[in-house]
């Protein structure tokens, strides 16, 4: 779980229904269900126009990688392959199957090469996998892309449906406040899901995407040089250029 979304999260959202409830009349004057109803329901009515359901839907679940890390960090993948490696060559390939491995990808790839297929038949195979990967993942990214850049424009559009109202209501003006409040609101509405919510979450899964494509990688080439029987020193120097300068086994010593 990754403590840091979820503590921004919350904290914003706290800050800002902190700073309402502060005020003199509290948080029941920005409560206000036409003014949800146009953010909130235009975006995700625009969205789906814009979409596919199953993108859109897609979209939602992907957006739980935001708060849950399930990457096995590639600092304690990289001893995982120098093991396998090491028994491929003192045992042969086949004594690698039934072996746990901790990483799925890196398991389906070591199971690849252990029935038989050659290492460019695993790498283009797994890299296929990794290339279908970038693109669901982006398709959700898009999604929320378009959330962010539609709900203000939402905001706008209730912002107009105010004013309309609130001049044709100037003869009563009992009919002002109410009308004023949508035109005000809509545009706080739809500021706050697209700069604290949809943005944010753009950003933490376009990164959450390079992070475990960088993983896979570090994986392909790990399975890759196991296939091929390479040395031990030569893998540990390949998959070094995957970490950071901090963990790699040479900048420790």
């Amino acid at each position: 779980m990754d403590i840091g979304t979820i503590i921004g999260l919350v904290g914003a959202l706290g800050l800002i229904v902190g700073s309402m409830a502060m005020g003199d009349g509290g948080i029941g004057p920005f409560v206000n269900a036409p003014s949800a109803l146009i953010v909130f329901g235009g975006t995700v009515m625009t969205t789906m126009i814009n979409q596919t359901l199953p993108n859109v839907l897609a979209a939602l679940k992907s957006a739980l990688n935001a708060f849950f890390i399930k990457l096995t960090p590639p600092e304690e993948l990289v001893p995982v392959i120098i093991g396998l490696a090491q028994k491929a060559r003192k045992e042969g390939l086949v004594s690698l199957e039934g072996e746990a491995i901790p990483d799925p990808f890196l398991a389906r790839g070591v199971r690849l090469g252990v029935d038989g297929l050659s290492p460019e038949v695993v790498r283009a195979t797994l890299t296929a996998e990794l290339i279908s990967l970038k693109e669901r993942h982006q398709r959700g990214q898009k999604v929320f892309r378009f959330m962010a850049g539609t709900a203000p424009a939402m905001g706008m559009i209730g912002t107009l449906i105010g004013l309309v109202q609130m001049l044709l209501a100037m003869d009563d003006p009992s009919a002002i406040g109410p009308a004023m409040a949508v035109a005000l609101l809509t545009t706080l509405y739809g500021a706050i899901l697209a700069f604290v919510i949809c943005n944010p979450i753009a950003d933490k899964l376009e990164n959450r995407t390079k992070d475990e494509v960088s993983q896979r990688m570090l994986a392909i080439v790990g399975v890759e040089s196991i296939l091929k029987g390479d040395n031990t020193m030569v893998i540990q120097s390949r998959l070094d250029a995957y970490l950071a300068p901090s963990v790699r086994s040479q900048d420790k010593e």
